[in-house]
């Protein structure tokens, strides 16, 4: 289904609601082509449920199966050794993982000219998870300051953990001249911390670290909000599904609205 229309109307109306008024689909229908980055307002697709369409502007929802729909989020497993984007002479990126052979699924790999940028960083020494994403929501919701998507990492150090760095690195350090937010740090065993973390400066866990007298040896980023790798090797890609597309469309908008 292709439908494209400018909205008449002289206030401004729920998308879900004015395209079950115009009889192009159920109300549920139209979520669930919002969930599945189908539906677009003025060049920009709709990522909020209840977003609002204003007088004048111009609706389009787009074919699932003509393959002109450029919102694509790739979830990367992403192994040490390759940077998450620009590599120097003598590096790979991450994007080099997304073809036939490590589809996790047996998808197939979307198309080279997709631009695919990083949606937050990974350094190279780490792994874990890593969503690459030609969607502006997507993105937005990832890596916009008023969002504060909590990440979640495991990580491996070298040296004293002490109840006194472990209360440092919850709180009180400062990263290039700028306080911290509050971090959550839980031990996990003799060498092993647990970082729950609202903000991405570079570098940031290690840096931490370095501050309290720990070296990092592994650090393994698990979750991105509601995202998980949930069983994904390393290595391996697959495409984000609509449902979790949606789940951190809605984390996202629960944390602007704190």
């Amino acid at each position: 289904m292709a439908w494209t229309a400018v909205f008449d109307g002289e206030a401004p109306e729920r998308v879900n609601r004015w395209l079950a008024h115009r009889g192009v689909c159920s109300r549920r229908e139209a979520e669930a082509l919002i969930a599945a980055g189908r539906v677009w307002i003025d060049g920009e697709v709709v990522g909020d449920p209840g977003r609002k369409i204003l007088p004048g502007q111009t609706l389009a929802v787009r074919d699932g199966e003509s393959g002109v729909d450029p919102a694509v989020s790739v979830l990367i497993h992403k192994p040490p050794g390759l940077v998450s984007a620009h590599p120097a002479p003598g590096q790979d990126e991450a994007r080099r993982l997304i073809v036939p052979d490590r589809a996790a699924l047996g998808e197939s790999p979307p198309p080279p000219d997709v631009s695919l940028p990083p949606a937050g960083r990974l350094d190279r020494e780490s792994r874990g998870l890593l969503i690459l994403t030609s969607d502006g929501v997507v993105a937005r919701a990832l890596i916009a300051p008023e969002t504060r998507i909590a990440k979640t990492y495991e990580v491996r150090v070298d040296g004293r953990l002490t109840p006194g760095a472990i209360a440092q690195l919850r709180h009180g350090l400062s990263l290039d001249g700028r306080a911290l937010k509050p971090a959550g740090v839980f031990r996990k065993g003799e060498d092993r911390l647990r970082f729950i973390l609202e903000e991405g400066r570079n570098r940031q866990i290690r840096r931490m670290c370095e501050q309290v007298g720990l070296r990092v040896v592994d650090l393994f980023r698990t979750r991105i909000g509601p995202l998980s790798l949930d069983g994904l090797p390393e290595g391996r890609w697959r495409y984000l599904s609509p449902s979790e597309r949606q789940a951190l469309l809605t984390a996202a908008s629960s944390q602007e609205r704190l």
